[in-house]
């Protein structure tokens, strides 16, 4: 089966076009190799890919026939991403909510208190 198909199948792109840019863009490996989105997948081999980044890792187990549900992709890969890509996923999600971006205008009302907030705290520090 084909790598674009299989990562189709096992739900982890939504539209078999997806996963052939990813392909396409150098985004998957297998066996630590860049490939074309052509290239056969077989049972035992070690796929590499970046979505959403995160690095995600996995085994192939077997070869599903088509598209299968969520509760039976287990039977067809084993995923052996690291924790730490998730984690580090959470934190930069934390970050973002917490950035603001010079020059989308003026501060809002949640704004402004955090800055009177965070000004009375530090003025207290220095006596």
């Amino acid at each position: 089966m084909r790598i674009d198909k299989y990562l189709w199948c096992v739900r982890y792109y939504k539209t078999r076009t997806l996963a052939t840019t990813a392909c396409k863009k150098g985004q998957v490996r297998i066996n630590d190799e860049i490939v074309k989105p052509s290239r056969d997948v077989y049972p035992q081999d070690v796929v590499q890919f970046r979505k959403n980044q995160i690095n995600y890792r996995l085994k192939v187990n077997d070869i599903p026939p088509n598209r299968v549900g969520a509760k039976l992709v287990d039977l067809y890969r084993i995923d052996t991403t690291p924790k730490e890509q998730f984690e580090a996923q959470e934190l930069l999600k934390y970050s973002k909510d917490y950035y603001r971006k010079k020059g989308v205008g003026r501060p809002t009302k949640k704004d402004r208190r955090d800055i009177d907030d965070f000004n009375e705290e530090s003025f207290f520090e220095e006596d």
